[in-house]
């Protein structure tokens, strides 16, 4: 999963730990991808770190603020992967190694079309999300996309039911 605009509220770069604020239903979602016994991974790429708009270490007390906010929920999130200089497949490969996943069963779920590419990329299946830039990506950038979602989702919580429902039926990617 991607983090902004798909875990948390979409709101640029994040440079302090309390702009960082779960979607309304995010807790929810990945409490039923734990009891369900699937990977909640999260992969996303903060550039605001190789731009100067934020420290290493801000990034890491926000993930913090987040996971606390997961786990108050009684949520957690399986692995975290941080890519700070620009988007890359490497590191659902690196996740899916650490973590002994199986990309090819395995559902990438982002607010935008790059989410869904990258996910494609690496054998799994593509979620866009319609939270964050996901609807604007939706509504007016659809028709000239290369890459098109396996499914459209209202919100993370749509997409973990839709996931999971697709992996009862055994389907891969």
């Amino acid at each position: 999963m991607d983090r902004d605009g798909c875990l948390t509220e979409e709101v640029g770069y994040v440079n302090h730990p309390t702009r960082i604020r779960l979607l309304p239903r995010t807790a929810e979602a990945v409490r039923r991808l734990n009891q369900a016994g699937v990977p909640a991974v999260m992969v996303t790429n903060q550039t605001g770190i190789a731009r100067g708009y934020f420290s290493e270490e801000t990034l890491h007390a926000t993930n913090a603020r987040m996971q606390g906010e997961l786990a108050a929920a009684g949520a957690r999130l399986d692995g975290a992967y941080v890519c700070m200089h620009h988007p890359s497949e490497g590191l659902l490969h690196r996740a899916a190694a650490e973590l002994d996943l199986d990309l090819t069963a395995s559902v990438m779920v982002g607010d935008k079309f790059s989410d869904v590419a990258a996910g494609h990329a690496v054998g799994a299946v593509g979620v866009l999300v319609l939270t964050g830039y996901g609807r604007g990506e939706w509504e007016y950038h659809r028709h000239g996309q290369p890459v098109k979602p396996d499914h459209v989702a209202e919100d993370l919580l749509d997409a973990v039911e839709w996931a999971l429902a697709r992996a009862a039926t055994g389907a891969r990617a």
